[in-house]
């Protein structure tokens, strides 16, 4: 009986699952996203905000489930934008919140922006174990070398 796992094979589960758990959480998020429109319609202001952030919070209802498919369709296209897209919405909601909520106290005050930002830092921390899950791509042809003679 063999006690030993291969480590390719771990590295690659390992990195499924993470790529499991991102596809949850950018859905969990999707439906959040959808949730407002559809009680408020495309054209909502979210409460007065810029129409940048409107169009950036928008953009996510979108965004957020492309990042989910590309995760197993294109995995390393998925796991950038996976990384862009939480990257940019806690500077974007921070920045917002530091500035116009109550600094860090507001911040923290906030449950969606300190869950996303534990979801940030939990991605950041995991995305290399999932990138190197993938494997490595072969970037050069094989070449015929019956061709070559």
């Amino acid at each position: 009986m063999n006690f030993f796992i291969d480590s390719r094979f771990l590295l690659r589960s390992c990195g499924f699952l993470l790529r499991l758990i991102y596809a949850v959480c950018l859905a969990g998020a999707t439906f959040n996203h959808a949730r407002m429109i559809a009680a408020h319609g495309w054209g909502w202001d979210y409460g007065g905000v810029s129409r940048f952030s409107a169009l950036y919070w928008t953009s996510l209802t979108f965004l957020d489930p492309l990042a989910a498919v590309l995760l197993f369709a294109r995995p390393r296209w998925g796991l950038a934008l996976t990384v862009a897209i939480m990257v940019t919405d806690v500077a974007h909601n921070g920045g917002l919140t530091l500035f116009h909520g109550g600094g860090w106290r507001g911040w923290l005050a906030d449950e969606n922006l300190v869950l996303q930002s534990v979801f940030l830092v939990f991605v950041l921390a995991s995305v290399g174990v999932a990138w190197r899950g993938l494997g490595k791509e072969k970037i050069e042809p094989q070449m015929n070398t019956d061709e070559h003679r």
